[in-house]
């Protein structure tokens, strides 16, 4: 099959072996994929991932243990996890110490004809949700993880820093609680995709008021967004973490003390929650879609997905 590999850079091999199941996986084949800023982390070497790459994705089940899966679309939990350990017995799966992670961590990943996932990690999208919205199922699910950690009120000051991809959903769906909500980015035409949702927008160059925020969510990626977004929380304020970041953080660790900051890392989420977002048509991540482009074509979309000011980049098999 063809395979977007990385191995010390990008690489596109059209020979590559097709995956076999195990016990319990699905094969599936590959109908659409994301490339996200995760990705071109591992690209530069986050993680020292090597081998397919790709974990957004929404596909079809062409073998499996459950006959009745075969040929239903479907999206999938990216952690395959163990499900026998304690941290899954408390139902921490996504911390499964002996998971491995589709494109990412010890599993080749969707950028590929082919790909493979647990059965036990599917969840099949509704006949309404057209491939363009159930690719962002992943994605806009880390979104919504944010309401699983915060309680998040209609009278809160919520600003959501970086109108990148993923700020732009963790906007749309925090957007349904009534808050106080500001998104703040560097890409008029970006914002502008949030003003249609009625979101208010900020410039980053404008002045912000400090110390203002009830809730912050850094979604930049960059270090100076971290820095931005702590300088908007008020004390005893939250910060939601939602970026990763190659380079290490030079943060003022006083400051959270002193403010009495309450600093959450988030990542997954649940899925079923999204798909019902889009079903529901309360979220349409389609204006966040870019370009599409064929998977022999997918370093060309690696490049473009890296280019300054570009949105979700979409492969097709």
């Amino acid at each position: 099959m063809r395979a977007l590999l990385n191995a010390k850079g990008l690489r596109f091999d059209s020979a590559y072996p097709e995956p076999t199941p195990l016990k319990g996986e699905t094969l599936l084949r590959v109908r659409l994929a994301g490339i996200c800023n995760t990705d071109l982390e591992l690209v530069r070497g986050y993680m020292a991932f090597r081998g397919v790459l790709g974990h957004e994705f929404v596909g079809e089940v062409v073998q499996g243990p459950d006959p009745g899966w075969i040929g239903r679309r479907v999206v999938g939990d990216i952690n395959a996890a163990c499900y026998a350990c304690e941290t899954c017995r408390a139902g921490r799966h996504t911390h499964c110490p002996n998971r491995t992670t589709l494109g990412i961590d010890r599993r080749d990943g969707v950028f590929a004809d082919f790909s493979l996932l647990p059965q036990a990690n599917l969840y099949a999208v509704p006949d309404s949700i057209p491939d363009e919205m159930a690719v962002f199922t992943e994605p806009l699910a880390a979104a919504c993880e944010i309401l699983e950690q915060v309680n998040l009120s209609p009278t809160e000051r919520v600003v959501v820093m970086g109108d990148g991809k993923l700020g732009l959903l963790v906007a749309a769906v925090l957007r349904l609680t009534g808050c106080d909500l500001t998104l703040v980015g560097r890409h008029e035409k970006k914002l502008a995709i949030a003003e249609q949702w009625g979101v208010r927008v900020r410039l980053a160059g404008d002045r912000l008021p400090e110390r203002q925020a009830d809730l912050a969510v850094e979604c930049t990626g960059s270090p100076s967004g971290f820095t931005d977004a702590l300088r908007m929380v008020r004390p005893r304020g939250t910060l939601v973490l939602k970026s990763t970041y190659h380079e290490n953080l030079d943060m003022n660790v006083s400051s959270l003390v002193v403010n009495e900051i309450e600093l959450i890392g988030s990542r997954c989420g649940p899925f079923a929650p999204a798909l019902r977002l889009m079903e529901s048509g309360l979220v349409d991540p389609r204006p966040l879609i870019d370009a599409v482009f064929p998977l022999d074509q997918a370093e060309s979309a690696f490049a473009r997905a890296a280019a300054r000011g570009a949105l979700k980049i979409l492969l097709k098999p």
